[in-house]
């Protein structure tokens, strides 16, 4: 029986495409995950400070189209610091929480159905470690909310004159914007360009509003 000696001779390649490309698609879920999980707490973040931002400056501007004296300014500011500051805290605890509930319900469902065994158990342990706390988110939301809050407060502060009060809170709530807007898009991967424009002239928009609606209805002495 004659061998063909071409044939054994051949070098035998293994081709790892499958394992390459599971490789590859546990990375890309593994990136999107991040990615998402990243976007939860950006929202809960970038949302509360510009929140803080944007609602005490217009009550700031609001007050002070019909107010000039800097003290009830600045006890508006401050009121509207620690009100928001609640409010984002409550709104996000609340939501979170129900999150956390179907999710856990939804957990209790998947191991009713299955057969237990120990690495289910231990899967359990692992996926009840990645839920969500509501208290963090709540307290995420706060601080993130008095940040932003913060710069129209300290930028009125020192400054007696009323118009140049009045222009200097437009100018580092408008500083802000932009950087409130860069940094949103920067860590979610957005277009930066379009984010920031969106978050100035939002920002811009309601502080304006406030203004001219708060003005004409002290100015008809009601």
């Amino acid at each position: 029986m004659a061998l063909d000696h071409s044939s054994l001779n051949q070098p035998k390649f293994v081709h790892p495409n499958n394992d390459l490309e599971q490789q590859e698609a546990l990375e890309v879920e593994t990136k999107d995950f991040d990615y998402s999980k990243r976007s939860q707490w950006l929202r809960a973040a970038v949302l509360g400070a510009n929140d803080g931002l944007v609602s005490t400056a217009s009550l700031m501007m609001g007050v002070g189209a019909v107010k000039q004296d800097i003290k009830v300014m600045i006890l508006t500011g401050f009121a509207g610091l620690v009100a928001g500051a609640c409010s984002m805290a409550i709104g996000e605890f609340v939501s979170v929480y129900s999150q956390l509930d179907i999710e856990v319900a939804q957990m209790k469902r998947e191991k009713e159905r299955d057969s237990i065994d120990q690495d289910q158990e231990d899967d359990d342990g692992d996926e009840k470690e990645k839920l969500p706390n509501p208290m963090h988110a709540a307290a995420a939301s706060a601080l993130a909310f008095s940040v932003g809050a913060m710069v129209p407060l300290l930028a009125a502060s020192f400054i007696r004159d009323y118009k140049v009060r009045l222009g200097v809170v437009l100018g580092a709530v408008s500083l802000a914007l932009v950087v409130f807007g860069w940094l949103g898009a920067v860590l979610g991967k957005a277009p930066t360009f379009r984010s920031i424009v969106r978050v100035l002239l939002g920002g811009w928009l309601a502080m304006a509003i406030t203004f001219g609606l708060t003005k004409l209805i002290g100015s008809s002495g009601l």
